[in-house]
């Protein structure tokens, strides 16, 4: 609900589908608590300053390289683990789509064809077992307004 005076993510929801391998929406859960899921900076332009000081600039395409951080006993670890294996074995990529609502602002987006591009193969073994990072680079991510 946007304009309920809230920036919570504890509502988020994370929807996430891997092609011949996750074709049902799987609803992302267990993230560590001070971070769920990240998206990088996109460079947009690349600019150079010629030699008389003037400015140039050009559009480029950037990245949309995303982070999400789940506990080691997530349930959602399992997806990731099963996914990489399968690349690993097939020495292939499996691409994904995704939709990511966030009630608090009010905003879905959705990201789409994206390739697993980095993970953490096991948790760190710190007191406790530590969280875990995995890097999704999406092609394309667009956001709308969500009223449910």
């Amino acid at each position: 609900m946007a304009g309920n005076n809230t920036i919570t993510s504890a509502d988020a929801i994370f929807s996430l589908t891997v092609t011949n391998l996750y074709p049902s929406a799987q609803v992302l859960e267990g993230y560590a608590a001070d971070a769920m899921f990240a998206m990088g900076d996109t460079e947009m332009a690349v600019a150079v300053r010629g030699a008389d000081g003037k400015l140039s600039g050009g559009f480029v395409f950037g990245e949309y390289l995303q982070t999400i951080t789940t506990m080691p006993d997530s349930p959602s670890w399992p997806i990731f683990e099963t996914w990489v294996l399968t690349s690993v074995t097939a020495k292939a990529i499996f691409r994904c789509n995704a939709t990511i609502i966030i009630p608090a602002t009010g905003k879905k987006y959705t990201l789409t064809n994206g390739i697993l591009q980095r993970t953490k193969a096991m948790p760190d073994a710190q007191r406790v077992l530590a969280a875990g990072t995995f890097q999704i680079n999406w092609e394309n991510v667009t956001p709308e307004a969500y009223n449910p």
